[in-house]
């Protein structure tokens, strides 16, 4: 076995006394430092390798923490002016994973860079950490590389905004197929507006 499967291991076994220790130590680290941040290397290397990283050039770590928990209707004393189908405020949950959300934040505040992919790496009471990879599409290593030059083009621009990266095309529920998730294809959107479009032929 390499390293990367034993660092593999060590992260599958995370309530062993060595994880717990590590992973409350930084969760205490983490809680100091600014919401969105650049990690100088990756806290899971083995990981950020199997989704795409490579430590040359253009590639960067950001390090994002979302708050954890359901999404609370803003309303003003809980009172939602309407039919008793939308009174519901408190046990409401947001549509898109928490790991989406933070590829965003990190795509928001880093314009420049393309979002590759990303990972966990800790959570406490409050919040979620998560680590995004992250490319420099201006990068002379990037753009002659033939195997990540495809991040360069200007339709992957905010991969993350439109539901393209991983954990987005997991909230879109397109990490199944078959039956059951035939709608899903290629957009619940779209497949709506198929069925609830009628088409008629001028000429028939």
């Amino acid at each position: 076995m390499g390293a990367y499967k034993y660092l593999a291991e060590l992260w599958r076994k995370k309530q062993s006394d060595v994880m717990r220790f590590l992973l409350r130590v930084r969760a205490w680290e983490y809680r100091h430092l600014p919401a969105v941040h650049r990690a100088s290397r990756p806290t899971r290397p083995d990981k950020a390798r199997r989704l795409g990283y490579k430590a040359k050039q253009g590639f960067v770590i950001y390090r994002v923490r979302v708050r954890r928990g359901g999404r609370k209707r803003p309303v003003s004393k809980g009172i939602q002016y309407g039919k008793p189908k939308h009174q519901g405020i408190s046990q409401l949950k947001f549509a898109r994973n928490k790991r989406s959300v933070a590829e965003e934040r990190a795509g928001r505040k880093c314009g420049n860079l393309r979002v590759l992919n990303s990972y966990w790496v800790n959570q406490d009471s409050v919040y979620k950490y998560y680590e995004i990879i992250m490319v420099d599409p201006s990068h002379k290593a990037i753009r002659r590389d033939p195997r990540i030059n495809w991040i360069c083009r200007p339709v992957m621009k905010h991969r993350e905004r439109r539901g393209l990266t991983s954990a987005g095309r997991k909230g879109r529920g397109l990490h199944r197929k078959g039956h059951g998730v035939l709608k899903n294809r290629p957009s619940v959107r779209a497949i709506w507006k198929k069925h609830n479009t009628l088409s008629v032929r001028r000429y028939r």
